[in-house]
């Protein structure tokens, strides 16, 4: 992928293999109310269901509900990704039940670190896609070392970018991505260290 009408030194220093700390097992992170562990096959169950929903795939993709194939091949493309890249999408569950409600994690954007998260529609409106975030971020620039993070959404997406600027990152402006529209985000170890950012919404 291609990023147009990016500002200069977008992708400087932002992770070069060799320079980050590369673990030999996927983390499991957590929360107050949330776990974030490694996907399974066994996921694909329950990720089917959420994958499933208009109103969670709107923002995804062509806006629709993907087709159990379409879920099959994601999944085994978030599980690649790990081995690959040594970072990746992680299963989040949530405490109180155990039942996977989404997922959160740093991808890599053309080799960029990018902080994305989605959640089950039921679990919208409770300050859990801030909470992953945070602790994305957390993990992005403490345990891995990363010394930049981005993040992208489609212009609709107000929630999205609501989030993105409770967790303190920096919106550079507008971008385009395979012929859509994104406003383009990104964060600095150097902000993510004295950034003021509420783990959990009241």
């Amino acid at each position: 992928m291609m990023l147009s009408n990016t500002p200069a030194g977008l992708w400087h220093n932002s992770y070069a293999p060799g320079a980050v700390k590369i673990p030999r097992e996927v983390p499991e992170l957590e929360t107050l109310r949330l776990t974030l562990k490694r996907f399974t096959a066994k996921d694909f169950g329950d990720l089917c269901c959420i994958f499933g929903r208009p109103e969670v795939t709107r923002f995804m993709g062509d806006g629709l509900p993907t087709s159990p194939l379409q879920t099959s091949i994601a999944l085994e493309s978030i599980i690649k990704h790990y081995e690959i890249h040594g970072f990746g999408r992680l299963a989040v569950r949530e405490k109180a039940t155990g039942r996977l409600i989404g997922y959160g994690g740093l991808r890599s954007l053309d080799g960029v670190p990018e902080l994305v998260y989605l959640l089950d529609s039921p679990y919208w409106n409770r300050g859990l896609a801030t909470e992953i975030g945070a602790e994305c971020l957390r993990h992005g620039f403490e345990d891995r070392g990363f010394e930049r993070i981005v993040a992208m959404t489609k212009l609709g997406n107000i929630v999205s970018q609501r989030v993105l600027a409770k967790l303190g990152m920096y919106c550079e402006g507008l971008s385009n991505y395979y012929n859509c529209d994104v406003l383009f985000y990104s964060m600095l170890r150097s902000a993510f260290t004295h950034r003021n950012v509420p783990m959990v919404e009241p």
